[in-house]
C-alpha cells in the first residue's frame, strides 16, 4: 500500500503576489521534512499550484500534513486529498508519470475537500479516499481517519499564526518557557494561547498517531 498525497494553494489564483506564496510554502515543507522527515518522496511540485507526495503510511502522511498546515503563515494555506492504493510511474520522454490507483484517488480526494469546502465546510482542507480494492478494514479506518480530520481541519484553521507557531513547537515537543522565549512573551502568555486554542488536543492526537507512523 502507499499512500499518496495531492496538495493545492487556496486560493491561489486570487493571490496578489503567487511567487512569494510559493516560496513560504517551499520553506514550510523543507522545514516539516527537516524537522520530522516521514514521506517516501517528499511534497515536489507537478503543474500550477499542485504538489505531489508519498508515505508509506497514513498515520506518517496526516502527521506531516498537520505539521505543514501548523507552519505555513496566514495568507497561504493548502487543501490536501490523499489517496490510498497501489502506485507505479510510467516512463515517457519527459520522465517518469505517476500513475495507479492510489493516485486517482488522492485526485478523488482533494475534488471531494474542494467540493467541501465551498458549500457546507469552509473550514476542510484535508480528506482521504481508498482506491476500489481496499479492504473492509482500510474503509474503516477511512471513515474514522476523515472524521478526525474534519474537527482537526476545524481547530488549525481557527488558530492564529502565533496560535499555530506554539502548537507546532508544542507537536515537537518544545517546552512552554522554549516558546515564550522565541517568541519574546511570557510562558504564561504561552500557555494562555495554547488552552484558548485547544491545542492541547492536536498535539495529543499526534501522539496518537506517532505510534502507528512507521510501517
Amino acid at each position: 500500500m502507499t499512500v499518496a498525497v495531492i496538495a493545492d494553494i487556496v486560493g491561489s489564483r486570487r493571490l496578489a503576489d503567487r511567487p512569494r506564496a510559493q516560496k513560504l510554502l517551499d520553506e514550510a515543507i523543507e522545514r516539516v521534512e527537516h524537522d520530522l522527515p516521514l514521506a517516501s518522496s517528499r511534497l515536489q511540485p507537478t503543474v500550477g499550484d499542485e504538489q505531489q507526495a508519498t508515505y508509506a503510511t497514513l498515520p506518517a502522511a496526516l502527521i506531516s500534513l498537520l505539521l505543514l498546515q501548523l507552519a505555513l503563515p496566514d495568507d497561504v494555506q493548502c487543501r490536501f486529498g490523499v489517496g490510498i492504493g497501489a502506485t507505479a510511474h510510467v516512463a515517457s520522454a519527459s520522465g517518469a508519470i505517476p500513475e495507479g490507483p492510489g493516485w486517482w484517488a488522492a485526485r478523488d480526494a482533494i475534488e471531494h475537500v474542494h467540493a467541501k469546502q465551498q458549500r457546507a465546510v469552509p473550514s476542510a482542507r484535508t480528506w482521504i479516499v481508498a482506491a476500489p480494492g481496499e479492504d473492509d478494514s482500510m474503509l474503516s479506518t477511512v471513515r474514522f481517519a476523515n472524521a478526525y480530520l474534519l474537527a482537526r481541519d476545524q481547530l488549525v484553521g481557527a488558530m492564529t499564526e502565533r496560535e499555530r507557531r506554539l502548537t507546532y513547537g508544542r507537536c515537537r515537543g518544545v517546552t512552554q518557557r522554549e516558546l515564550a522565549l522565541a517568541e519574546g512573551i511570557t510562558q504564561p502568555a504561552v500557555s494562555q494561547a495554547l488552552a484558548s486554542a485547544g491545542s492541547a488536543v492536536i498535539v495529543e492526537g499526534m501522539r496518537a498517531l506517532q505510534a502507528e507512523a512507521r510501517p
